[in-house]
């Protein structure tokens, strides 16, 4: 599985600062801040999609030995009644041993599961994000090399441009078209990731409060079987 320190790259380069981007990039006069930004992007992506494809085996891998487990219980639990309606409860005290001991397993199986599953969720959202983000960012640098070849065409000079603000301030009509459409886009994005990222988290707090539920009717379901 992948590093804390590499989700948090991964985070970094999520919540990274688009109008600040832009604006280094129009103070340079040059898109490379922006090439560099994409080529990082791309490379962090690769590693996240295996490391969440990995994840993601673990989750099945988990879930189906909680589900066997779940199974060997419950057949397990059956057979300790038959056991005890035939008198023998040598074989029946043996037997509620081993389930006891196989009920752990199940529940312990179902801690990693569910614990896999949310990182694996939580990974599946962060590509999505930085997916997106990555398209913006591309999108963003064309408008900005466009920008800057409309400001040299019209022989404006960018020495003085230090951000999106300066360039609205040239006064050329397309030129600030272009930037405040920039602007607009970077905007429009920045309130998308604050929406996704509420969104996760809520679906982290329902996932956590689905499985303590989970947790409180299995418990319920063993106590009523146990006193049938």
């Amino acid at each position: 599985m992948a590093s804390q320190s590499f989700f948090d790259k991964l985070n970094t380069l999520i919540s990274a600062n688009m109008h600040g981007m832009v604006d280094r990039a129009l103070e340079a006069n040059s898109v490379k801040v922006m090439d560099e930004y994409i080529r990082q992007v791309e490379r962090n992506l690769e590693e996240l999609e295996e490391s969440t494809a990995n994840v993601g085996g673990t989750v099945r891998t988990l879930k189906r030995k909680y589900e066997d487990f779940v199974a060997q219980t419950e057949k397990l639990d059956r057979d300790i009644d038959t056991l005890i309606i035939k008198g023998k409860n040598d074989l029946a005290a043996a037997a509620q041993t081993e389930l006891n001991g196989k009920q752990k397993m199940t529940q312990e199986y179902y801690k990693q599961w569910q614990t896999q599953e949310q990182q694996y969720q939580a990974m599946l959202n962060m590509r999505l994000k930085l997916e997106a983000k990555l398209t913006t960012v591309k999108q963003e640098r064309q408008q900005v090399q466009a920008l800057m070849e409309l400001a040299v065409a019209k022989k404006q000079t960018l020495k003085a441009v230090k951000s999106l603000d300066d360039v609205v301030k040239l006064g050329d009509q397309d030129v600030n078209r272009i930037a405040s459409s920039i602007r607009e886009r970077i905007d429009q994005e920045d309130a998308r990731l604050e929406l996704a990222t509420k969104s996760i988290s809520d679906q982290v707090n329902e996932a956590v409060a689905s499985s303590e539920i989970d947790l409180q009717l299995e418990e319920r379901r063993r106590r009523l079987l146990g006193n049938s």
